[in-house]
């Protein structure tokens, strides 16, 4: 009977934890991103891995070994290309950097897809305006972007030339933002 009754006791616990859990992070303000939530109690892979839109990314920074990375503390300004981007990258571009043998580069990519500090779209927005038009920022893998607007949307460029729309701003994290964009973005070759 005791067996009983601390099963049920551990079931009621579990319940009630996991019931506070859910209304502390319903309380939240979410942004949805492919289809779920994501908290800003959450790290940036623990939401990552939630969308349905990222998992050519998310399978790309496991591949890179960046998991470990992108939930530390930070903070982290990440553009994150959805898959259709990755989907307009050359055929077999993706299953290319994929390989082991491709980690290091795999690895400068998507570094160059993340800015230290957290930088919300208010200050990117503010930094483009004050730098008359443009504002250029060093990313992790120490390339450049430059941030532009067109209209009241902004675009991020690589070295290459090549541009990304933010389709998504402010995706808050507990250790850092996440702006969603249209294309993959490559340092200079």
């Amino acid at each position: 009977m005791k067996t009983y009754k601390i099963l049920a006791t551990s079931i009621v616990a579990f319940g009630l934890l996991f019931s506070s859990t859910t209304f502390a992070q319903s309380k939240e303000k979410t942004v949805e991103v492919g289809g779920a939530p994501m908290y800003p109690s959450k790290n940036i892979v623990e939401n990552a891995v939630n969308s349905k839109d990222h998992t050519t990314l998310v399978a790309a920074v496991k591949a890179a070994g960046l998991v470990d990375v992108l939930m530390s503390d930070g903070p982290f300004t990440v553009f994150a290309p959805t898959n259709a981007a990755f989907d307009k990258l050359p055929k077999g571009t993706v299953e290319t950097l994929l390989k082991p043998e491709n980690k290091e580069m795999l690895q400068t990519i998507l570094k160059y897809h993340v800015a230290a500090g957290k930088w919300s779209s208010k200050d990117i927005v503010d930094a483009i305006k004050k730098g008359n038009g443009k504002y250029s920022f060093k990313t992790v893998s120490g390339g450049t972007l430059t941030a532009w607007m067109k209209g009241k949307d902004v675009y991020i460029t690589d070295e290459n030339g090549n541009s990304a729309k933010v389709t998504i701003a402010d995706v808050n994290q507990k250790n850092g933002v996440i702006h969603v964009i249209d294309a993959v973005i490559t340092p200079k070759s």
